[in-house]
């Protein structure tokens, strides 16, 4: 199967706009490429046939940027290090919901913001990230990057713009240009938003002061592109771990990254070079689970608020950390109304008691598993304080409203009633 024609790729019947959960079914792939099979073959394959050597010449050329006149307009395959018919048919539809010019797709969540970032944050530039971030982002940003020259500040994920702008001021003051304003939202694990709308305007005014614009990224891997589409607040790159709610069956590890052509140019070559995209049977999986993801989704979301508000009045439960719950004049919910489809199914919530009793709820769940990670048809809980953030100093954990006794709960797609039953019995112990 040859890269699919533009022909394949059509959002419109008789003037009529698809919704992406109609284009999942086929968009980027046609069935008489591959035999007539209705659903993609999985292309298990390293390497591919080249038409002709000239062929050959000419794809490796337009693959280094080298375009020359007579050369083909449509790559065809190569390798599957550069592409592969899994991995193309996966990007395009990876577009749809974010509504970005390209995606990519890589071998974990990781892998993308890593990639990303060696590909945008040069030596002698700055990171200025929101706080709090996930663990292993967060660690990568203040202890990895400075290695290779790049240094980074942050600001509260709650800022105003005006604080916002500050930081960004002080941090070129400090450590010169921001080729990067590295952003997650909702946060992990306190849910925290941060306005996007008002990062991009950051952007500008960076711009005209010194001369250069920081791209903007935004991790949307808690809320996943049905809760939450930060392309469309100013973003230049929305990331994504598909490990979570895309992949949605906790059955495999990838990453994605949407935005404009441009920028996933620049990204992809980066890809090639390190070797972080994703296998083939993996983008086969993901293309399967992206028929799904709304229904999903959707499910989980009201299964969340079923359970944040049990919780929410439990005497043993100090504070539910979801988006629903924030109140009228809060600026956090002006931004959660502005930029947010829903309130997600992932949210944290402290027990009274501290560590210790938090532990006593999580040993004592039964239907509710007790493991990392989140987006998965089932539910699952953690303790981010001693396993996904246990890296991330106790100051700062401290100064971000991240407790001892704040567990992560991420709601999947079982009976409500079933979840609330588990809870109850659950929270007799700690």
């Amino acid at each position: 199967m040859s890269k699919p024609k533009k022909s394949y790729r059509k959002r419109e019947i008789g003037g009529h706009t698809l919704s992406p959960e109609s284009l999942m079914m086929g968009f980027g792939y046609d069935p008489f490429m591959s035999e007539g099979s209705i659903k993609p073959p999985i292309f298990m394959t390293s390497t591919f046939a080249f038409k002709s050597a000239r062929d050959g010449e000419a794809l490796f050329r337009r693959l280094a940027g080298r375009h020359e006149e007579g050369d083909p307009e449509d790559a065809d395959l190569i390798y599957t290090r550069f592409n592969n018919p899994n991995m193309e048919v996966l990007e395009d539809r990876l577009t749809l919901y974010d509504d970005g010019e390209a995606a990519l797709a890589f071998s974990s969540g990781m892998s993308a913001i890593t990639t990303a970032l060696f590909a945008c944050a040069e030596p002698g530039t700055a990171v200025l990230h929101s706080s709090p971030l996930y663990g292993a982002s967060e660690v990568f940003i203040r202890t990895f990057l400075p290695g290779w020259g790049v240094r980074s500040a942050e600001f509260d994920a709650w800022s105003t713009e005006d604080e916002i702008l500050a930081a960004a001021r002080a941090t070129v003051n400090r450590f010169g240009p921001i080729s990067v304003i590295f952003t997650e939202s909702p946060a992990n694990p306190t849910n925290a938003l941060v306005d996007i709308a008002a990062c991009a305007r950051v952007c500008d005014v960076m711009e005209k002061e010194t001369g250069r614009r920081p791209i903007l990224m935004c991790d949307n891997t808690m809320m996943g592109p049905i809760g939450h589409q930060p392309l469309k607040h100013g973003a230049d790159l929305a990331l994504y771990s598909l490990t979570k709610y895309v992949g949605g069956h906790s059955d495999l590890i990838a990453g994605g990254i949407v935005g404009n052509e441009e920028m996933m140019t620049k990204i992809r070559r980066m890809r090639n070079y390190l070797g972080t995209m994703l296998d083939a049977h993996s983008c086969w999986l993901l293309t399967r689970s992206l028929e799904t993801v709304q229904l999903r989704m959707e499910r989980a979301f009201r299964n969340a608020k079923v359970c944040a508000e049990f919780l929410n009045t439990h005497p043993k439960i100090t504070k539910v950390m979801y988006p629903e719950f924030l109140k009228e004049g809060d600026p956090q919910k002006k931004v959660f109304d502005e930029q947010c489809l829903g309130a997600g199914a992932t949210f944290s919530f402290d027990v009274k008691g501290g560590k210790e009793a938090a532990f006593k709820l999580l040993d004592n769940l039964r239907l509710i598993k007790l493991a990392v990670s989140l987006g998965g048809t089932e539910s699952l809980m953690c303790h981010p304080g001693s396993t996904t953030h246990s890296a991330v100093p106790a100051d700062v954990r401290a100064r971000i409203g991240f407790t001892d006794g704040l567990v992560r709960f991420s709601v999947g797609i079982e009976a409500p009633e079933d979840l609330v039953a588990d809870l109850s019995q659950a929270l007799e112990h700690a």
